[in-house]
Formats: C-alpha cells, structure tokens, sequence
C-alpha cells in the first residue's frame, strides 16, 4: 500500500434516529402537495424515473387536493374509506388487547398504515387477486368481509377456516381477492406476477397487485419478479410499502439511503412511482392509474408508499429499543386517517360529531364481533381445531396410508394417549 493510499472500508447505513435521539426525517425527500405530473397511461417506464425519485402528493396540510392527481371522489366514497380505515385501526387495537389477554398467540398491527391498503382495494375490481404481506388487513375490511370470521382465525378456535394451520393474521379469502399469505417474506411478489401472466394467457381480464415491506427489497425473489413482469408485461401492480423499518432494521440497510425503492423498477425496465403513502387520495388516484396501465396490457407499474409503522412489528417486538418512542406522532406525512377527516371537513362534509358518533359505532361493531368469535373458543379454553384436521384438504383423495394415519391418531385421542391441539 502507498502513502498516499488509504484502506478500504464498508458503509454501514445508520437511522436518523435512536432512543433518546429525536429523528432527522429530512431523509424522507419530500415534496409539496400536487407538485408531481401525472403522464399518460402510455408511459414509457423510464420516463417516470423522475416519479419514482420525487413524491406523488395530492393533499395539502389544510386538508385541500392539489394537483392534477386529485381524483374526482363523491363524498360518500370519501366516507367509506374514512370508515374502513378507523374499523381497522379500531380492530387492530381490540385484537391487540386480545392478544394480551392470551387468547391469540401472536398479532401484527397495521398502525399508520391503513390508507394504502384501503384505498388500494377501493381501486381495484372484484375479481382481481392481492397477494399481501401482513400488514394490509384493510384489503379485507374495504371489501366488506366479516370481522367475526377474521376474528376466529385469530383465535385458532373451532371455527377457524384455516383449522390453526396459519399463524394468527395470515388471513386466506380466495373469493374476496386476498390470496393466502406468507410468512416467508418476497414471495408475494413472484406469486403475483405468476398469477397475472395466467389471467393474461387465459385471456381473462382481471390483473393481479403483490405487496412487500422496504427490508424485502433486498430478497431475491424481488428481484426475479421485476424481471419476468417486465419481460412478459405481466398485468401487475408490485407494491412496495416502505414504512421505514423491518422488524428492527433501517430501511437504508435494505437499500433506501442513495435511492428510492421505486427506482429499482425504473431500473428494471417497469414504470415506477414514489407515492405518499398516508393521503388517501394519492393511494387512490395512483392505484387506479397503474390498475388501468395493467388492463391495457401496457404491463406492470411498481409502487413505493412511504408510510411509518406506528407500532411495533408485532407483539413479540419492542421498538422503544431502536427508535425514539415519539416517532410515529412526529413523521412529517402525519396520520392518514386524521388528513381525510380534514379533507372532509375542508369539503363541508364531516364534523366532530360524526366523527364521534362513527367511532362508538365502529367500537360496538368490533365488541360485537370479537364476542361472537369467541363463542367458538380461543386460546384460553382450548377449543381449537382437532388435531387429526392435519390430514384434511391437502390431496383431493386421501390417500390410502394418511386414512391409516388419521384412524390412528384418532384412537389414541380417544384413549387419552394424544394431544387435542
């Protein structure tokens, strides 16, 4: 080694915040509201790599919509968003206690994050299939499926449609759109742009929207599913929901410090947007922007929603650990629901009364459920799914050594020599 040459060394990314340490967003690259273009459907995808560096924004600080992004909502679809978005968070908060009170095992919240899942949903068609991560409930909510019955998978209980088999929040409703989900983390994106090249070989007309965090980024299913979008143009919408943290990693140490999530997929050939994950209109406007993309066969769009984790990353995590405390009341994209209700306002259609009456409704809607689920057990008095529904729908015709296998497990249950859950 010369004088003059210095040795090598890594760059180990490092959060703007610690406990204790108030957070520098400035990070964030933000941009004013209405600011963005919105180009034509025919976009070439790298001609929005200017989208996919800046920051789609549509409402401003005083609830108004700005730009040419702002989409033309009635105020009764602006309601039933504002509504699906508080029976989630509301149930995310019930569930959380429930967990506490050891009647589920284990519970993931969505805090902060639930405009991106329902207006997403809101934009798309019956029909077309999600393929979500763990935090996108709303998908479910804004579709009108029952929350009794997404309560007993919580609770594993005897009603459980997946019979205990799936950890609690790993919903599967084929028929409302929401494919089963996984916990092993990225393959939700190659499962959806596998999904859209089969509608689009069948001809069919329904397109297919994957979802993953920031830290999945840096697996390479990722990766392989970028590539066969973009060289098939599969009808597909890959979202990435960027809300700062994996588990208890830095979104820099999966990549977001000198560039955006969104310029990956300008760099793999897919037309990509960087989009403020906590106004509802963007969400909206931007989901049904890249939805008509995926139906004109002009291929797939990716989709970076920049949001936080208002909680923790699940019940078994402790953020207080790794990042200051006051976080999520400080990020500068502030609370989706409190910018809609201010948008409504702003319009003349909404007021703290409403507000409030909504709220006791919603509280006794979730109250209601919660105890009709558990009419059919939980965790605490063990009435679980049997244990021999092991052998249950997974051949069309069972075979023949799994039939012994089921009359023997079922002997010894009988004769008290097995376990029931």
């Amino acid at each position: 080694m010369s004088d003059r040459e210095k040795p090598l060394r890594l760059h180990v990314p490092e959060p703007s915040g610690r406990p204790g340490h108030a957070t520098d967003f400035s990070y964030l690259r933000l941009a004013p509201a209405g600011a963005a273009r919105r180009p034509q459907l025919q976009v070439r995808p790298e001609d929005t790599a200017d989208l996919a560096a800046s920051l789609v924004r549509v409402l401003d600080d005083e609830g108004r919509a700005l730009g040419p992004w702002a989409p033309e909502l009635a105020p009764e679809r602006l309601r039933a968003g504002l509504r699906a978005m508080l029976v989630t968070r509301i149930f995310d908060a019930r569930m959380l206690l429930a967990q506490r009170q050891k009647k589920i095992s284990f519970y993931m919240q969505c805090l902060g994050e639930e405009a991106i899942a329902v207006a997403h949903a809101m934009a798309l068609r019956d029909g077309d299939m999600c393929f979500p991560s763990y935090r996108q409930p709303g998908l479910l909510v804004a579709r009108n499926v029952p929350l009794d019955e997404l309560i007993c998978q919580l609770l594993s209980n005897e009603c459980d449609p997946l019979k205990g088999r799936q950890l609690p929040v790993l919903y599967s409703r084929r028929r409302d759109g929401f494919f089963s989900v996984s916990g092993n983390l990225a393959t939700q994106f190659v499962q959806a742009v596998g999904w859209a090249m089969a509608s689009a070989i069948r001809g069919d007309t329904k397109i297919a929207s994957g979802w993953i965090g920031d830290g999945s980024t840096a697996e390479p299913d990722f990766h392989n599913a970028l590539t066969f979008a973009h060289v098939y143009r599969a009808p597909v919408i890959l979202n990435v929901v960027n809300n700062q943290w994996a588990i208890s990693t830095f979104q820099a140490i999966a990549g977001g410090e000198r560039a955006t999530f969104a310029s990956r997929g300008v760099g793999a050939g897919i037309a990509s947007l960087r989009v403020d994950g906590n106004d509802f209109l963007a969400v909206y406007a931007v989901s049904q922007w890249a939805a008509e993309r995926a139906r004109h066969n002009l291929g797939p769009t990716l989709i970076e929603w920049v949001s936080y984790r208002g909680g923790a990353h699940s019940t078994s995590d402790d953020p207080t650990k790794y990042r200051p405390a006051d976080d999520w009341q400080r990020f500068p994209l502030g609370d989706p629901v409190d910018r809609l209700e201010r948008h409504l306002i702003a319009l003349g259609e909404w007021s703290a009364e409403q507000r409030e009456a909504l709220r006791r409704d919603i509280e006794a809607e979730v109250i209601a459920a919660q105890k009709a689920a558990e009419r059919h057990g939980s965790l605490v008095d063990g009435r679980v799914a049997p244990a021999d529904s092991i052998f249950e729908d997974v051949y069309a015709e069972m075979p023949a050594h799994l039939v012994r296998q089921r009359a023997q497990l079922r002997e010894e249950l009988a004769a008290g020599r097995g376990s029931g859950s």
